[in-house]
């Protein structure tokens, strides 16, 4: 078999390379205080839809620094007593998709959640003084200004916040919630799971955001992870500040997240992915200390991984 990354014996065991900050916990012991803090002012507009199982709501909250964010939300309109719910991440620079995708947690009983991630493909707000989206460039925006000001922070507690929502809906039971995504979504399953550790199950798949030194060092900083080397270029040509800025980086970096994680864990991964290292991926993985699972696809990609969704979906069900 073709080795693009580490033989499959190392990545069981391999830790991670990228800088974990001094004051880590601090820093997201702080988010989730501030993140709790606020009012979400959460509103509801229904949408119509000939389904005869399903009612379609527009979902909108205020997330830090104001923003208003979006998500779509589903619930079966014939479900006696409280009822599980399930939580989806997107792909870097998407958005929450198409309803009709969604419409299978709720012909199985199920609430369903689907975030817009702030300022990218969707329909919720980047309030970092701009209108609009700002699309993509997410992993360096704020990375020369305070810790706080990270981008991603933001929006991995957008993603542990909308999940604290679903848990305060009358008709779900707050004790069986999941999360899924792929890629950055992977990346943002594993955050929300870590910053809301009341999540029960969640299914990462070749999660994004983890271990930007390792994609660094193996010269792919490219296709979704472009910008860094982007930065590099334009604002630290000679590598001065490499250790700094990778240490920056830390705090958006969800291998750190993960031994938070209580949820039990589903990990879909291709060992041929060169957009998400398969190293990158199991940094974060092998940190996580609760019940956990990795479906490993040898000849596989970046892309799609046959029978995985209905996987997700079966691994789902046992909520």
């Amino acid at each position: 078999m073709p080795i693009v990354d580490m033989p499959l014996e190392q990545l069981k065991k391999y830790k991670g390379v990228n800088p974990r900050p001094a004051d880590f916990d601090e820093y997201w012991d702080r988010g989730l205080k501030e993140m709790h803090s606020l009012d979400p002012e959460v509103k509801l507009v229904q949408r119509e839809s000939r389904a005869n199982f399903v009612e379609c709501f527009d979902l909108y909250f205020t997330g830090l620094g104001g923003a208003r964010i979006y998500a779509k939300y589903l619930r079966p309109k014939k479900s006696p007593g409280k009822h599980p719910a399930v939580v989806m991440l997107h792909g870097y620079s998407g958005n929450s998709g198409e309803w009709v995708d969604k419409y299978g947690y709720a012909a199985q009983g199920y609430s369903f959640f689907a975030l817009d991630c702030r300022g990218q493909g969707g329909k919720s707000e980047d309030t970092g003084r701009v209108k609009g989206t700002t699309f993509n460039g997410h992993i360096v925006r704020g990375l020369d200004d305070a810790p706080e000001k990270l981008l991603f922070r933001s929006i991995f507690l957008d993603c542990a916040q909308l999940a604290g929502i679903a848990m305060k809906m009358e008709e779900v039971d707050p004790s069986r919630v999941g999360a899924f995504g792929f890629s950055q979504g992977g990346g943002l399953t594993l955050a929300c799971a870590a910053l809301e550790p009341r999540i029960k199950r969640a299914a990462p798949v070749y999660p994004f955001l983890c271990d930007y030194k390792r994609v660094w060092d193996m010269d792919l900083a490219v296709s979704a992870y472009a910008e860094l080397k982007t930065h590099f270029r334009l604002f630290d040509p000679k590598h001065q500040r490499e250790e700094e800025i990778f240490t920056r980086l830390g705090y958006i970096d969800a291998q750190y997240l993960a031994p938070r994680i209580k949820a039990e864990i589903f990990m879909g991964t291709g060992l041929m992915d060169t957009v998400c290292p398969p190293s990158t991926q199991f940094a974060a993985y092998n940190k996580i200390t609760s019940k956990k699972n990795v479906c490993i696809y040898p000849d596989f990609g970046h892309e799609g991984l046959p029978g995985f969704n209905d996987a997700i979906f079966e691994f789902m069900c046992g909520l």
